[in-house]
């Protein structure tokens, strides 16, 4: 079966689609609220941190683990996602949603608590579990929680999540950090979980269905947990031949995961992906790429401190740039139709890589106000890319195939390449930023430049996910 994006899922009826309305209505509005509030959870966690990682720093040391803050976050939230639909198939919905906010909000209290680095990084791997299990069970529930009919307001409502948290996070954590409260920044995140977890209980389905007994594609799982690891270590370790082994290494083991996942009876993604033919893969790629231009959010705030002494809020704010252009023009890009979707989709690549090159290339000392708008105008058009293509790349996983169970598995695909592609990119965006050494407008430089080269090649699989052969 192939992603057709002229066609909706089998038992949808065009005449008959849902609208806003309906999906805010009494009757599903507390399910699209967690579904939705566990993803927003998730994504408004990670920028947060970035926003409040300079203040943490100066407060408990720890400056070399930068990179590992995320990373660290992210490889947990990848191998979470790979027990969604057990846990799902176990518990059913609502007992996942439960256990996903619990671990979430454990690793929360623990990073509230820390006094050393290496304790918050501890707490952020607990953290990442749990998020990871929030994020993944937002596409897989979608089914299970809400009419056909309105899945294609839900997923273009939970895919802007990410948008919304990449916006809200470096605002509140820049708010947080102004005030000297990072530590009340997380007992914010533990406070909005318990809530969460609260509304759970009534607003989603009891009971579990058909465990999933498919064995964990284990190897596929440590080999991308040490290319992470390669990637972070590189920014640790000094220039020179420690640098370039690192670099080495975490390619030769992300290839070694691509071909463990073509070949191995089990899989971090769907088999189907590594068919002949089939588009799931051109449509991952193209959601690895945008989702590797928006971890350059992570480093921003940093540098809008740095280069034009930006306040801690003023510098979130700047760094939610991506986001903002997301958020605005998604709104607008769930409304259109199969050919407006694939046109956004081949373009969105293309701006994407724009903004960061336009970013990167205005980075100077001492920037003026003028400079620092016209750094938030380039993300801002990064982010229209995104938000021009996020929604309708969701559909088309989910609508993949006629079986629910499939389009389901396929979604839940959908958010591992996410996680998979936040991992790896902000690990090679951390290196990029070391390289520039002790000037920060080189490290800006590379980093933007450095990830708009991967957002580039995702042109090729855009067109390709948007050439998909009918059914």
């Amino acid at each position: 079966m192939t992603t057709d994006f002229s066609e909706p899922p089998a038992d949808v009826d065009e005449s008959s689609a849902g609208s806003w309305g309906e999906l805010f209505s009494r009757t599903y509005l507390a399910s699209a609220s967690v579904l939705a509030g566990g993803v927003a959870l998730y994504a408004i966690n990670l920028y947060f941190t970035a926003a409040l990682m300079p203040s943490i720093v100066d407060d408990i040391g720890g400056a070399a683990y930068y990179a590992w803050v995320s990373t660290g976050f992210l490889m947990a939230a990848v191998i979470a996602s790979m027990l969604v639909s057990r846990i799902v198939g176990a518990w059913g919905a609502s007992t996942a949603y439960l256990i996903g906010f619990g671990v979430f909000g454990l690793g929360t209290l623990a990073n509230l608590l820390s006094p050393t680095m290496e304790l918050l990084v501890a707490g952020r791997i607990v953290q990442g579990f749990g998020g990871g299990l929030l994020a993944g069970l937002g596409y897989a529930v979608i089914s299970a929680a809400l009419p056909a009919r309105l899945w294609t307001r839900a997923t273009g409502l939970i895919s802007a999540m990410w948008g919304v948290g990449t916006l809200v996070g470096p605002t509140l954590g820049g708010l947080f950090a102004e005030l000297g409260a990072w530590r009340g920044a997380y007992g914010f995140l533990l406070l909005v979980a318990i809530v969460l977890a609260v509304l759970t209980r009534r607003a989603l389905p009891h009971g579990g269905g058909s465990p999933d007994r498919t064995p964990l594609p284990v190897w596929s799982l440590v080999l991308l947990t040490l290319t992470a690891a390669a990637f972070s270590v590189s920014s640790t370790v000094p220039h020179g031949a420690p640098l370039v082994a690192a670099l080495i290494a975490g390619v030769l083991l992300l290839v070694a995961f691509l071909l463990v996942e073509m070949r191995g009876r089990t899989s971090v993604l769907p088999a189907r992906t590594y068919r002949r033919g089939s588009p799931l893969k051109w449509v991952y790629l193209t959601v690895a790429a945008l989702c590797a231009g928006v971890m350059t959010e992570a480093f921003i705030p940093l540098f809008g401190q740095k280069l034009a002494g930006l306040s801690p809020l003023l510098a979130g704010l700047v760094g939610a740039g991506i986001s903002v252009g997301w958020v605005a023009v998604q709104v607008f890009s769930v409304n259109f139709g199969d050919r407006a979707a694939r046109r956004a989709i081949r373009v969105a690549p293309a701006l994407l890589t724009v903004g960061l090159v336009a970013y990167g290339l205005l980075q100077a000392n001492n920037a003026s106000a003028v400079l620092v708008v016209a750094w938030a105008a380039s993300l801002f058009v990064g982010g229209a890319g995104i938000g021009l293509a996020f929604p309708h790349l969701s559909v088309a996983a989910l609508s993949s195939s006629d079986d629910p169970g499939e389009g389901a598995k396929a979604a839940a695909g959908l958010n591992t390449t996410e996680l998979i592609a936040n991992t790896v990119a902000s690990a090679i965006a951390g290196t990029l930023v070391s390289l520039g050494g002790t000037s920060h407008v080189d490290g800006a430089r590379l980093m933007a430049l450095g990830i708009a080269v991967l957002t580039a090649l995702a042109l090729i699989a855009a067109f390709r996910a948007t050439a998909a052969p009918r059914h």
